[in-house]
């Protein structure tokens, strides 16, 4: 069976986690306070009961690094999922749209699109989701029709008590990480 070393892990963590850092500190550096101002309902601030401009700029200041911070760290995860993938059964990052990640495991093709959590969107987000995997498949089978492909919808983190979506599967947390054969114990 294929392994990883969980010092490789760590080396991969240690040499990219500055990313993170440094992308919310530039995201920080080029927020104006107007841009904010626009995307935001301020009749929702009215029923909050928000009425300074202290507690304004906190709010929406927490919002915005809250989501910002989510994004940039789920770009993380998701290199941190291919570059383990990588070691151990040579995947690598697709090139196919909305798949992030594919490999072969035991004369399976995976293709995978990362998510950070299980909640990460809507249904029209979701519809986009299998619309991409229904195209890769289709792609991929172009010379092999009997080629077997399994689209995953696999979050780092999370529960998903009913992982066979019919037309995919989705692995939540440790059950995505065992997909690999790699139980990570710091998720």
């Amino acid at each position: 069976m294929p392994q990883i070393e969980i010092t490789d892990v760590e080396h991969y963590i240690e040499k990219n986690i500055d990313s993170f850092h440094s992308a919310r500190l530039q995201n920080l550096k080029k927020l104006k306070l107007i841009q904010i101002l626009k995307r935001k309902n301020p009749y929702l601030f009215k029923a909050k009961n928000i009425l300074t401009a202290q507690d304004l700029v906190k709010t929406l200041l927490d919002a915005h690094l809250s989501s910002q911070e989510e994004t940039i760290f789920g770009d993380f995860l998701e290199g941190l999922a291919i570059f383990i993938n990588n070691k151990v059964y040579n995947g690598r990052k697709s090139s196919a749209d909305g798949i992030d990640l594919e490999f072969y495991k035991e004369n399976i093709l995976y293709i995978v699109s990362i998510k950070s959590g299980p909640n990460w969107g809507n249904s029209r987000q979701i519809n986009k989701m299998r619309e991409d995997f229904k195209k890769a498949q289709k792609i991929l089978r172009t010379n092999n029709q009997n080629m077997h492909v399994t689209p995953v919808n696999g979050c780092c983190y999370g529960r998903d008590n009913k992982p066979d979506k019919g037309d995919y599967f989705k692995f939540c947390g440790q059950k995505f990480w065992e997909l690999f054969r790699v139980l990570v114990i710091f998720m």
